[in-house]
């Protein structure tokens, strides 16, 4: 049978990181390529606990359907964790309990986008973000980036010339993929812009409690006059992505649109889940598991470094992020990355080709490493096969 699909199917295609996760379940492939987090971190005898403590003290609760907006007691610790930490001022109407941040930007996408409305977004930025928004049938301007972040002067160039523009997309804290981190004075004028040109900003935040190093800075929101800024966290990367728990946090109004469109996608999230991770918050340290983390993850960093900077070409550019779990490698301009991906293949290593990352551009010659989830000989390990099929297919 020829079905009638809609448009915006053929918009869709399928993500280069999740077909890549399929090659890589094989046990001898070393992969930088998802950004997935440790597994031996997972808290497993923590979550065993607060698993029997919810179903003997609330289970009838736990199995039954709930609201929307998700468990107040996890939202309301939300709200204040962001406040301590971010420096907004928000409660637990301010939060939407989503399917991880991927389901808030999904969201985000039903609540501001028509077809042929514009997004602004780094360059490079987020694929699954890209793939996100797409399906709503938008066109992406990519933004230049620095050190420092987004460049503004390019922002607002693009913010006048092109008035359709809907949303604003970023990662500001140890970018997905580069690795990099906003200045605060780039945060302060992005929202500055955002209130003057009157365009939401989606300020995407998975990776911002993984710091190794230097000092945390304030949240875009933080600097939100207009409540244009819409902010998107998850637990996946501090707790375990297997529960599938995010959030989405904005102003009161903007949060009732997005539970509208929630309500017509999944009615809500996993009560259980929800309840679980409320009461491991309530009865552990998330502090002190967020530290572990960090030692660890900070370690594989500096492997994968130290790695890089031995053996690599000499004229091979890299990122060296303060935190997250994503360096960024620009090779030299005759090489290409998805080429090289087929060869590494070939001795069992993996990573993303970073071309996926620009919705528009052509960047074959870039590439994004991930480095939380292999043991540490595993990085050394894999980084020295891929530089010796750099040295083998271009000497």
């Amino acid at each position: 049978m020829e079905y009638k699909y809609a448009k915006r199917i053929s918009q869709i295609k399928a993500s280069e990181i999740r077909e890549l996760l399929k090659l890589t379940e094989k046990p001898e492939v070393i992969s930088f390529a998802g950004g997935l987090p440790a597994p031996e971190l997972f808290p497993m005898e923590e979550i065993k606990w607060a698993s029997s403590h919810v179903l003997t003290h609330n289970g009838e609760q736990a199995l039954q359907y709930s609201s929307t907006e998700g468990f107040t007691p996890l939202r309301k610790w939300i709200a204040d964790r962001m406040n301590a930490q971010l420096g907004t001022s928000f409660c637990d109407e301010n939060i939407l309990i989503t399917h991880g941040s991927q389901q808030a930007l999904d969201l985000s996408g039903k609540v501001f986008l028509d077809e042929g409305d514009v997004v602004l977004c780094e360059s490079p930025t987020y694929l699954a973000a890209i793939s996100a928004f797409r399906a709503y049938g938008c066109e992406f301007v990519e933004i230049e980036t620095d050190t420092e972040g987004m460049i503004m002067s390019d922002l607002e160039r693009a913010l006048q010339t092109h008035p359709t523009s809907k949303l604003i997309y970023v990662i500001p804290n140890f970018q997905n993929p580069t690795g990099r981190t906003w200045s605060l004075k780039r945060r302060q004028q992005l929202a500055d812009l955002s209130a003057k040109y009157h365009v939401a900003v989606i300020e995407d935040n998975p990776y911002g409690e993984l710091r190794y190093e230097g000092e945390p800075l304030p949240s875009v929101k933080s600097f939100d006059r207009s409540g244009n800024v819409v902010y998107t966290g998850t637990f996946s990367k501090i707790f375990c992505p297997g529960y599938r728990i995010g959030w989405a946090a904005a102003e009161t109004d903007v949060i009732r649109k997005y539970v509208l469109v929630k309500q017509g996608a999944d009615l809500q999230c996993n009560t259980m889940a929800q309840m679980i991770i409320s009461a491991y918050l309530e009865n552990y340290d998330i502090d002190a598991h967020i530290l572990s983390i960090r030692e660890v993850y900070r370690r594989r960093r500096d492997i994968a470094i130290s790695t890089i900077r031995r053996y690599f070409p000499s004229d091979i550019k890299y990122t060296v992020p303060e935190g997250g779990l994503f360096l960024w490698l620009e090779l030299n301009e005759k090489i290409n990355a998805a080429k090289l991906l087929e060869k590494c293949l070939e001795h069992n290593v993996a990573f993303v080709p970073g071309n996926s990352f620009f919705p528009n551009k052509q960047k074959l010659n870039t590439l994004r490493i991930n480095f939380s989830n292999m043991q540490d000989d595993k990085i050394a390990e894999g980084l020295i096969r891929m530089s010796e099929v750099l040295s083998h297919m271009f000497p």
